[in-house]
C-alpha cells in the first residue's frame, strides 16, 4: 500500500472582542463548506510565515500576530488536482480588534481557482443557528468553548 500524501497547513480562527469570525465559502465538486482562512505550508516555510502569507493572500490582512496552536485537524481527502491525499492542520487564534472589510491580495479568479467563492464574518450564534457545512463539522460549539475557556494548553483535535 503507498503512503499517504498528506499537505501540511495552517488555518486562523479570525476572532473580534463581540465573538465574530472570519469564514471562507468553498466550492468543492463534492459540495459547500464553510472553512476559517489559511492554506498550506510550502516547503522550507514556518507556520507562522505560511499563516501571514495566506492571510495577506485570501483576505489582505498584514501586521497581525498569530496566537496560540488552538486545535489541529486531520482529514483524508483526494484534492489538488489529485496531488494530495488529505491535510493535516494546525489551527491558530488570531484576535483583531474589529470586524474588517477583507480585500484578498489575490484577484478573485485565483480564489475561485483555489475554490474560494465568498469571504464573511459569522457571529457564533449564527454558525451554531446556521444549515450550512462546516469545517470543521462542530465549529460553533468548539468556537463557543474556545470563547468561554480560553485557549487550551494543548492543542484539541478537533476531527473533520
Amino acid at each position: 500500500m503507498a503512503e499517504l500524501r498528506i499537505r501540511e497547513a495552517t488555518r486562523a480562527i479570525l476572532l473580534t472582542p463581540d465573538e465574530h469570525v472570519l469564514l471562507v465559502r468553498f466550492e468543492f465538486p463534492a459540495g459547500r463548506r464553510w472553512a476559517l482562512p489559511g492554506g498550506g505550508i510550502d516547503p522550507a516555510e514556518s507556520v507562522d510565515d505560511a499563516l501571514h502569507r495566506e492571510l495577506f493572500e485570501e483576505v489582505g490582512l498584514t501586521g497581525t500576530t498569530i496566537g496560540p496552536h488552538v486545535w489541529s485537524r486531520y482529514h483524508e481527502i483526494p484534492f489538488l488536482n489529485g496531488n494530495y491525499d488529505g491535510q493535516r492542520e494546525q489551527i491558530h487564534l488570531v484576535t483583531v480588534p474589529s470586524i474588517f472589510e477583507p480585500t484578498p491580495a489575490f484577484s478573485w479568479e485565483q480564489l475561485n481557482a483555489e475554490y474560494v467563492f465568498e469571504l464573511r464574518w459569522w457571529t457564533i450564534a449564527q454558525i451554531s443557528a446556521s444549515d450550512e457545512r462546516f469545517a470543521p463539522g462542530e465549529l460553533g460549539s468548539l468556537l463557543r468553548q474556545l470563547v468561554d475557556t480560553g485557549p487550551p494548553t494543548a492543542p484539541v483535535d478537533v476531527a473533520i
